[in-house]
């Protein structure tokens, strides 16, 4: 049907006043260099009375060339040119409509027979928490003509697919998870390590150095990349070199002795500055990359170096603890007396300070340490940076030229980087032309602050409240009457940080997935008597339903798209009136085992391996 409407499509030209179509032959269609190009693409059509017919256009274009030493796009490979291009649209239309529709009614919940939609989590929520990924269909993000996936942090601003910016971003390694392999593979295992010590290059070999929370978000994202596979292949090839990249963190925790889980001296970080002395954000990522470490040198038989990551890990549990200052409420920096010319948070309360614990929720590497400790924190960003009005902020700072950047102006809430409520503050730090960072709200790490609040919320419940006023605060400033809603800035357009709003829908349903091992579960955070949510997998995609009542707990897993292979499933049993052990568990009508997890999780063994495909459902029932 498509060729038969392009058969009779007229191309042409108009003036500028839009009048007087002059048809032409499309391949003639050239006007002069500074003419400006305003064209039409017309069908024909004749209908009787009560007749309707479909037109279907296709706009394509093809770019084929880029800036980078004359490499090409990826789609250059794979089409001659935007013709082929439409062609190809053309051809699988339907089945391409059919699945956007498909992943579209998935994510935001389909509506029953009555209008009254099946989900629980707010539009405005899981709008703002997808939207950021649309940065990859943005000149932030390149696929070279050999396949390596490459980016800005924002369009045309600071290169290299930079490490500290990109580990922030969570939605790409779920959604397009080969692409985050990719990166692992070509880039930090690749061109950007150096083999001598494990050192990654925090712009893929254009930066001449490290950065510590990229170091370890590399090994973070590794892990995470290998759960969102269906075997341990990936994680086989690179774990040599992933174990090196550890290795080099330990290294820097040993500079003043045996390693007891805190990374000393210079440590340079996304605040694009080289901080001294013991640092609660990098220390508290560190933790995290050695029990990731733990994990997959576990999954590749290296059990030596996972009884080594656990012992450092170990005593990182009380080091850290020294950094955290209890009449405070939040975790502060030990300053280096020797480099006291260097910029830092000294007694500063700062968004980061504790993303370690993020990044194991999202990975499902349970506590790190102190929990109690950890949601004062939280608490203290919420009683000091949370800001309802920035611009009496902004207008306190006599020296505009310290505001920072106004990506949240008088009217706007948001977290602010950080403040000094206690004092401590040295004045010297405001001549660093980074000091005005502190000053800012950017939405990467308000998201990041916010997502771990929700995590945080099975022990808090309060908490719940105060990560999604942070979120909301952030869908408000980017309202269409007043930004772009779908650009979300941070020094430059379509900001890869910004991808961690992901995050946020991945605490909201406390999903945990491990694709090699199989397992999948979810741990709801709101409203978890009725809760339902996408989800993806390893091969896969699909919805999770659950209902509480009666002191029955009934959850159903459906496959939309792909295949999923299952063989055990976690649920929560946060949300059930009384607090009642489990009594049975049924999967698909069939009793089977679990076991009693940590925080009230049930572990639940199938009774035999399950592969689901599109269209199929896995019913589970808890009675307690």
């Amino acid at each position: 049907a498509l060729q038969a409407i392009a058969s009779d499509a007229r191309t042409g030209r108009w003036d500028q006043q839009r009048q007087a179509v002059v048809d032409t032959d499309a391949d003639q269609w050239v006007g002069a260099v500074n003419e400006q190009q305003i064209g039409g693409l017309a069908v024909d059509l004749e209908l009787a009375a009560g007749e309707s017919r479909e037109v279907v256009f296709v706009v394509a274009w093809h770019f084929p060339n880029t800036h980078f030493g004359g490499r090409k796009r990826w789609y250059a490979s794979k089409y001659a040119d935007a013709g082929a291009v439409a062609s190809a649209v053309g051809k699988d239309l339907v089945e391409l409509t059919r699945l956007t529709r498909l992943w579209r009614d998935t994510w935001y919940g389909n509506a029953d027979a009555q209008g009254v939609d099946r989900g629980v989590l707010p539009h405005w929520l899981l709008e703002r928490t997808l939207v950021t990924t649309d940065a990859l269909q943005t000149n932030t993000t390149y696929r070279f003509d050999d396949g390596q996936f490459w980016a800005w942090e924002g369009i045309g601003c600071c290169p290299g697919t930079c490490t500290h910016v990109w580990h922030y971003a969570q939605s790409v390694g779920r959604l397009f998870p080969e692409l985050e392999r990719d990166l692992r593979e070509r880039t930090d295992f690749g061109r950007g390590f150096r083999a001598s010590d494990g050192r990654i290059d925090f712009r893929g070999g254009q930066a001449g150095r490290d950065a510590t929370d990229g170091q370890a978000g590399v090994i973070l994202r590794t892990l995470r990349e290998h759960q969102m596979t269906s075997d341990s292949e990936f994680l086989k090839r690179v774990w040599p070199r992933c174990k090196q990249a550890l290795e080099f963190l330990i290294a820097q925790d040993a500079r003043d002795g045996d390693p007891d889980g805190t990374p000393v001296g210079e440590q340079h970080n996304t605040l694009d500055a080289e901080w001294f002395g013991k640092i609660p954000v990098l220390t508290s990522l560190y933790m995290a990359a050695l029990r990731a470490g733990q994990v997959m040198a576990q999954a590749v038989g290296d059990h030596g170096a996972a009884r080594r990551y656990a012992g450092i890990h170990k005593r990182g549990t009380e080091t850290i603890m020294y950094l955290f200052e209890y009449d405070f409420g939040f975790f502060v920096q030990e300053e280096d007396p020797n480099h006291l010319d260097a910029i830092g948070i000294g007694d500063g309360c700062y968004i980061d300070q504790v993303m370690g614990q993020w990044w194991a929720f999202n990975l499902a590497l349970g506590r790190l340490y102190n929990d109690e400790a950890i949601r004062l924190a939280l608490n203290s960003l919420w009683d000091h940076n949370f800001c309802p009005d920035m611009g009496r902020l902004r207008a306190s700072i006599e020296n505009p030229s310290l505001r920072g950047r106004p990506y949240a102006i008088a009217g706007d809430a948001g977290l602010v980087m950080c403040t000094w409520p206690e004092g401590g503050k040295r004045d010297d730090w405001e001549r660093h032309w980074q000091y005005g960072y502190f000053n800012e709200c950017m939405t990467g790490f308000e998201y990041q602050a916010a997502g771990h609040m929700v995590w945080e919320s099975a022990w808090e419940p309060e908490l719940l409240t105060k990560g999604l006023a942070i979120v909301r605060a952030i869908h408000d400033r980017y309202h269409a009457t007043l930004r772009n809603p779908f650009n979300e800035i941070e020094c430059s357009d379509h900001y890869a940080r910004a991808m961690s709003s992901y995050g946020v829908f991945l605490a909201l349903a406390g999903y945990a997935y491990d694709g090699p091992g199989q397992h999948i579960g979810f741990a709801p955070r709101l409203k978890p008597q009725q809760f339902a949510c996408a989800f993806t997998a390893a091969a896969g995609w699909g919805s999770f339903k659950q209902r509480i009542a009666d002191n029955k707990l009934a959850a159903t897993l459906e496959l939309a798209y792909g295949t999923l292979d299952l063989k055990s499933i976690g649920l929560s049993l946060n949300g059930l009136a009384e607090r009642r052990g489990v009594q049975s568990v049924t999967v698909n009508g069939t009793q089977t085992e679990w076991a009693n997890d940590a925080d009230r999780q049930v572990r639940i063994s199938l009774p035999e391996a399950l592969s689901l495909e599109a269209g199929q459902k896995c019913e589970v029932l808890i009675i307690t």
